[in-house]
């Protein structure tokens, strides 16, 4: 199986836009910080989980995983969305990425 790649996800994103584009709030940077709210509520869906259940349960109760990963997968999708709203490419995020690592690996 290969690596779930970042424009794999935009472009997926995409898709659930248009799909929705009647239904959901658009794409636009007015938008963005709306995106970034509701990526912080669904953050917090996964810290209710830990919070519950603890840090083992949800990694060896296969239903609580589920839902963990889930959870995830919202933050994702929301965070896919920031990225679209702003016009961030998986280019310029590897790039800054990058950057930021080696800054970080140099920080002490």
């Amino acid at each position: 199986m290969s690596d779930f790649t970042v424009n794999e996800m935009l472009e997926m994103q995409r898709l659930l836009q248009d799909k929705y584009k009647d239904k959901w709030e658009g794409i636009s940077r007015e938008i963005g910080k709306n995106k970034l709210l509701w990526m912080i509520g669904e953050i917090g869906e996964v810290i209710d989980i830990i919070k519950k259940h603890g840090d083992d349960v949800p990694c060896e109760d296969s239903e609580l995983r589920a839902s963990l990963i889930e959870e995830m997968a919202d933050v994702l999708m929301y965070y896919n969305d920031v990225l679209l709203c702003y016009g961030i490419t998986s280019e310029e995020l590897k790039d800054t990425y990058t950057k930021k690592f080696h800054k970080n690996m140099n920080r002490w």
